[in-house]
């Protein structure tokens, strides 16, 4: 099965300071042997055919590369066992975990690989990545349900041999790329947009007005936006009850993703007016992914995601203003049906020439040309007075909805499930929230050069949280009166 230009371009795109591994952390009741890790998640891989699949990358990179059976697959390569100091905490042993995540996926195995990190007391951190070719948010939880238990003593499933398939030749892969193009080119019809349809057309100029925006309205330029990111990451996490969520919505209206939105972005202007930034009058953009798989889609792996991008005031203000100003800007995108536009514009696009792209492949090799630029980052730049606005967007926030009912690891339940973000760009923070057993995470991850007080952050949003919470109490207590 070969890459979509979409699965590819997170090929494409990955640096050796900006590794796409699309990866969870997961904090377990119990010391949980490491072979009882181990040989549950061998005893699924017949579920996730893709996990005993490597990427054959076609010569010249004539075509996209493909997912192949990997003749020299052993479980052994992917599942890895780490014993942390004694006394260590659960800090430690998710910064060790942030840490290991820090490395790109070796390309001539399987896109994935679990990190078993031991040491804690009455804990176990399972580090479990894949990379995002592979899967998104979406169906990176789908892989959970098939490794994890809904039950404490669920039966094992019934493996099935495999065998693999032979590796096709270079030749094989040339070919058939070859064929596939010609076959591409000559079943194309030339005039296949030329009679849009009203609604078509109309979802392609709400795609276009909604990419004008990014140069009609530019946005502050952030700290944390000020130059290429390194490879180093720092990652915090605060938990929340999903109660508290229901009970803001049900005071103040909105929805969940409207009050996420509003201390998320309330607590991005708090730090800039912390740090001095100038940034009166001026935006915050912010990058939403959107799932859009369809019921034909669900359980596939690869990506199915569109984007909104909201703006929001980049100066601090009262919390009941801040959430009725995300309510209608996230209105107006919702009316606007901005996501299935920005798809639609998207698929709507010639592919670009998979051969343009054939100097990355060599990132992650000993010629990756990335490297250095990876191990002498580019210098943060002072700040003397007000930044250059930009065009493009502050940072990202993910909400990757989980299960509401405790998992299980070869029989211990999981506690805490955690996400972290890929960093790329000029991207030096993103949030990655998750909901998991009746509870909300919210997981701040940065570049350590271009945040390094990333406890500011973390704080600045909670409060902002904390004071809806507030003005949610105050409302229902006037209301009862």
């Amino acid at each position: 099965m070969r890459l979509s230009a979409q699965d590819a371009s997170f090929l494409y795109t990955e640096t050796a300071s900006g590794p796409m591994n699309a990866s969870g952390i997961y904090v377990i009741e119990g010391e949980v042997p490491f072979n009882a890790i181990r040989d549950q998640i061998a005893s699924r891989l017949h579920l996730v055919p893709r996990y005993r699949h490597r990427l054959a990358m076609v010569p010249f990179n004539l075509g996209h590369p493909k997912w192949v059976d990997d003749p020299d697959f052993h479980i052994d390569n992917h599942v890895f066992q780490h014993r942390l100091p004694e006394g260590s905490t659960i800090d430690d042993a998710v910064e060790a975990a942030v840490k290991l995540n820090e490395s790109i996926l070796p390309r001539d195995r399987p896109l994935w690989r679990a990190h078993c990190l031991e040491g804690v007391k009455d804990r176990t951190v399972l580090l479990q990545s894949g990379h995002h070719a592979m899967i998104d948010g979406a169906s990176g939880i789908d892989i959970n349900m098939v490794l994890f238990d809904l039950q404490k003593n669920a039966p094992q499933p019934e493996s099935e041999p495999w065998q693999p398939k032979p590796m096709p030749t270079p030749v094989e892969l040339a070919t058939e790329a070859m064929l596939e193009t010609v076959h591409r080119i000559t079943g194309e019809n030339p005039f296949q947009f030329a009679g849009v349809t009203s609604e078509r057309g109309e979802m392609l100029r709400r795609a276009t007005e909604s990419m004008t925006r990014f140069v009609a309205e530019p946005v502050v330029t952030a700290p944390w936006n000020s130059t290429p990111v390194g490879p180093r990451r720092k990652f915090l996490w605060r938990k929340y009850a999903f109660a508290d969520f229901r009970r803001i919505r049900s005071a103040l209206g909105g929805t969940i993703n409207d009050i996420v939105l509003a201390a998320v972005s309330e607590g991005a202007a708090r730090y800039l007016k912390a740090h001095k930034e100038h940034a009166d009058g001026g935006h915050l953009r912010i990058m939403c992914p959107v799932n859009v798989r369809t019921e034909n889609d669900k359980g596939a792996l690869g990506n199915r995601v569109s984007a909104i991008f909201p703006v929001f005031d980049a100066t601090p203000m009262e919390m009941t203003a801040r959430l009725g100003k995300v309510r209608w800007e996230t209105e107006q995108i919702k009316n606007n049906r901005e996501a299935q536009a920005m798809q639609m514009m998207t698929e709507g696009v010639p592919n670009f020439p998979p051969v343009a792209m054939a100097p990355t492949l060599l990132v992650g090799t000993p010629l990756d040309p990335t490297q250095l630029a990876a191990n002498f980052p580019m210098p943060v730049p002072p700040t003397f007075g007000p930044r250059p606005p930009m065009l493009g967007i502050n940072f990202v926030c993910t909400n990757v909805p989980g299960v509401q009912t405790t998992q299980y690891l070869a029989g211990y339940p999981i506690i805490d499930q955690l996400g972290l973000l890929m960093l790329a760009g000029n991207l030096g923070f993103g949030v990655v929230i998750m909901s998991y057993n009746q509870h909300i995470y919210f997981n701040f991850i940065c570049d350590r050069r271009l945040m390094p007080d990333l406890e500011l952050m973390a704080t600045s949003v909670n409060d902002a949280f904390q004071e809806l919470s507030v003005a949610a109490q105050q409302s229902r207590t006037e209301s009862s009166e």
